[in-house]
């Protein structure tokens, strides 16, 4: 349920009834031959490996198969090609936990922040996700098994099916933004060899020349510690987006029923009243 935006790949492009096929194990497997060397799950596994290591640029079928210290025809008896195996990865990689207090402590705004902070470090460990177009997502049982999950515990929000899946995807949208941001600031550090601190101090000369200058009075007057590191901006913005929906959730359940609910009306089963 990750909707990473641009990338240099896109899921869903390789051949959708194949992969479909792998994901829920409903493929036919060859009953001759010689008993395979590896495993799809191996394979998938080595593949995530190396995205890890060295970023989606490095995937290949050549590369995995290196990896795995075989040769790379040998892998199309698992997967089709790239394409596929990046299908699977991206579900293999959004597993969700099993453990019912990785969602919080049972209320619906417990279980989006949760959803939040995991979806965060989710990105963290695997930075490839934000390179990959997920708008056409191939759901296999990860995929849905993590949104059976959460749309279980938010259900109470008393909102429409269109909103409750909004609700989520708000959440995924302001979590690939820090995400991406996060990342960016990693990837500079590591192309310049500058800490982000060094970086500000090349320009604090020029910067204070600016603020005793009178033209920027407002950040002039900032507290010293404004853009220090202490301050956690995502945990901020993710409490209150939690906020806002909470007050939504409030004026909704004092309303009632959603809007996609039937509203009351005449009985249409009975005959049409006839004239005197």
């Amino acid at each position: 349920m990750k909707s990473g935006t641009g990338g240099t790949e896109s899921s869903g492009s390789g051949d959708i009834t194949r992969t479909l096929h792998l994901l829920w194990d409903t493929g036919r497997r060859p009953s001759r031959g010689p008993k395979p060397g590896l495993t799809l799950d191996r394979v998938v596994e080595a593949a995530v490996e190396v995205a890890d290591r060295e970023g989606l640029g490095a995937l290949s079928m050549r590369r995995i198969a290196t990896e795995l210290g075989t040769g790379t025809m040998s892998l199309y008896r698992y997967v089709p090609g790239k394409a596929e195996l990046l299908d699977l990865m991206l579900d293999r990689v959004q597993r969700p936990s099993e453990d019912p207090a990785d969602l919080g402590d049972g209320d619906w705004r417990s279980a989006l922040e949760a959803l939040g902070r995991a979806t965060l470090a989710l990105y963290r460990r695997h930075p490839w996700l934000l390179e990959v177009n997920q708008s056409r997502p191939i759901l296999g049982p990860s995929a849905l098994d993590g949104m059976e999950r959460v749309l279980t515990r938010i259900k109470p929000m008393n909102l429409s099916d269109p909103e409750l899946v909004s609700a989520i995807v708000m959440i995924d949208g302001y979590v690939v933004g820090a995400a991406r941001t996060q990342l960016y600031e990693a990837e500079a550090e590591r192309r310049s060899g500058l800490t982000d601190a060094q970086f500000w101090e090349a320009q604090r000369p020029a910067l204070e020349k600016a603020m005793l200058s009178g033209r920027y009075p407002v950040l002039a007057s900032l507290s010293e510690d404004t853009f220090g590191s202490d301050f956690d901006h995502f945990e901020f913005g993710l409490q209150r987006l939690l906020d806002g929906l909470e007050v939504f959730v409030t004026a909704r359940t004092a309303k009632g029923a959603p809007p996609s609910a039937p509203a009351a009306g005449p009985d249409r089963s009975a005959p049409p009243e006839q004239p005197a």
